[in-house]
């Protein structure tokens, strides 16, 4: 019986180990996020729907895979902020391969960042897209960033001046050592000692020349104040940050953000068949495949910008109308005319406002006036495109596909043919009658036949007047005005 009871016993206390160790598993993982690829709408998406998982989870720690050459401004913005909803001591970076670009501006935005070995991080300056090809954004801009690269570095303990000079390449940055303290200063703060202050260095050197931007590999970001340490893989950063013995989960995209992504690049060519699609239908009579191509096309664009949260139900409404004011034009009014030209532009809004997150531009953020300029100019080139390209398939291509599609069709041709006058027939030289309708120069006049048409050789005839006939020729009644009717 006592023996019994020693197993009952030792077996509860197995059972009460394993599930306390099943529940410091359960409390205590690290996500780990991959930022792999272009930084995109569909990225910031992902990761604002990969941190929610992450808040849901009070004791769990993040963890972002950077191996990115960077992207567009809005969306790593998007992901910072995401970033920030976080405690720093429960965010952590691991550059993999490179963090470039945005994928530097996201990196910091973790409270502590280890690289693996032979990566690089660095190189933020802002560009943007001009009539000459690519060119580095104005000072403007630049302003903004190194505001957001500053409060990144504060909040959580990186260099400062340092993280600035990722951005601009207009500053110098020295490692000063004064009062045997190593501090980084610009070149306009270092002209601003004092002599005194001067005498008290007892080394200078250049970090970053004019010029220049700030990129580092993983010995140079550990040397300067950036990264932890240089690892080899994941599993020695989870060590090196302790967090070894959390249980790892990744989170993968969704099937819809894979889709987002995916078709991201192929949004203008979609722009550019759906609108292709509504001008054919248009010029054709009824509703049929080309509307339906259309809506399709355009239903995707809208589909994608709203996964990514860029488009709600205030722009799927201003769609809404859009297609309603074509269908009209369609199907109700002829020709083309207020309702297409007003369908056309409601779309183009449409379309315009959702592949941005904003209705007009802050001009606190400078780059959301280039971003709306560049929407309106790929929205407008899309439907001049769809517009030259719908007009050349319908003049010259379509009319031609009847060739390639099997008959049966009438073997014999029309060539030659010709249509007999019956009522000129009736009719010969010399005989007489009245105008009935004035002849300038064709009218009708009335014989002893009936009614015929007729015409003068260039007088003008009024009517009720007296005529004859001259001749008839290949089935023309030419007459002349005579005095007396007879």
């Amino acid at each position: 019986m006592v023996k019994k009871q020693v197993k009952i016993f030792g077996l509860c206390v197995f059972l009460c180990l394993c599930l306390a160790n099943w529940a410091e598993a359960e409390g205590n993982k690290v996500y780990i996020l991959p930022v792999s690829g272009t930084v995109d709408p569909g990225m910031a998406a992902y990761v604002k729907r990969a941190l929610a998982e992450v808040k849901a989870d009070t004791d769990a720690v993040v963890l972002l895979k950077m191996d990115t050459f960077g992207g567009r401004v809005d969306a790593a913005l998007d992901i910072v902020e995401s970033m920030s909803s976080l405690p720093g001591e429960k965010t952590f970076a691991f550059v993999e391969k490179r963090a470039i670009s945005a994928g530097a501006l996201i990196a910091l935005s973790a409270g502590t960042l280890v690289m693996a070995e032979n990566t690089l991080i660095g190189d933020c300056a802002p560009m943007i897209q001009t009539s000459e090809g690519m060119k580095e954004a104005g000072e403007k801009m630049q302003t903004v960033l190194r505001a957001q690269f500053r409060t990144l570095a504060r909040r959580n303990g990186y260099p400062q001046v340092l993280a600035e000079a990722m951005v601009s390449k207009d500053m110098a940055v020295y490692q000063i050592t004064m009062d045997d303290q190593i501090r980084y200063m610009t070149n306009t703060a270092y002209g601003e000692l004092s002599p005194g202050e001067k005498d008290r260095i007892t080394e200078k050197k250049t970090i970053v020349s004019a010029g220049q931007l700030l990129t580092m590999d993983d010995k140079e970001a550990s040397d300067l104040g950036f990264s932890r340490a240089s690892i080899g893989d994941l599993a020695s950063a989870l060590s090196v940050l302790d967090l070894a013995g959390r249980q790892p989960i990744e989170i993968q995209e969704s099937w819809s953000e894979t889709f987002v992504r995916m078709i991201q690049p192929f949004l203008p060519i979609l722009m550019l068949v759906g609108m292709g699609a509504l001008y054919t239908e248009i010029k054709a009579p009824g509703f049929g495949i080309p509307g339906a191509i259309g809506i399709l096309c355009l239903g995707l664009v809208f589909f994608n910008q709203y996964l990514v949260g860029l488009a709600n139900y205030t722009e799927f409404l201003v769609l809404i109308i859009g297609v309603l004011l074509l269908g009209v034009e369609v199907l109700v009014l002829p020709g083309f005319g207020i309702a297409g030209i007003a369908g056309l532009a409601v779309i183009a809004a449409g379309l315009i406002l959702s592949f941005q997150g904003f209705v007009l531009p802050d001009p606190a953020l400078p780059w959301e006036a280039g971003l709306m300029l560049k929407n309106a100019g790929r929205v407008t080139a899309s439907f001049l495109g769809a517009f030259l390209i719908s007009f050349f398939l319908i003049r010259f291509v379509l009319p031609r596909t009847s060739k390639l599609v099997k008959g049966p069709y009438l073997s014999a041709s029309l060539a030659g043919a010709r249509a007999e006058s019956f009522e000129a027939l009736t009719v010969v030289a010399g005989q007489t009658g009245v105008s009935v309708t004035p002849l300038r120069p064709a009218g009708k006049i009335r014989t002893a036949a009936g009614k015929v048409d007729a015409m003068t050789q260039g007088d003008f005839i009024e009517p009720d007047q007296a005529v004859v006939v001259v001749s008839v020729s290949q089935n023309h009644v030419i007459v002349q005005k005579v005095e007396k009717a007879p």
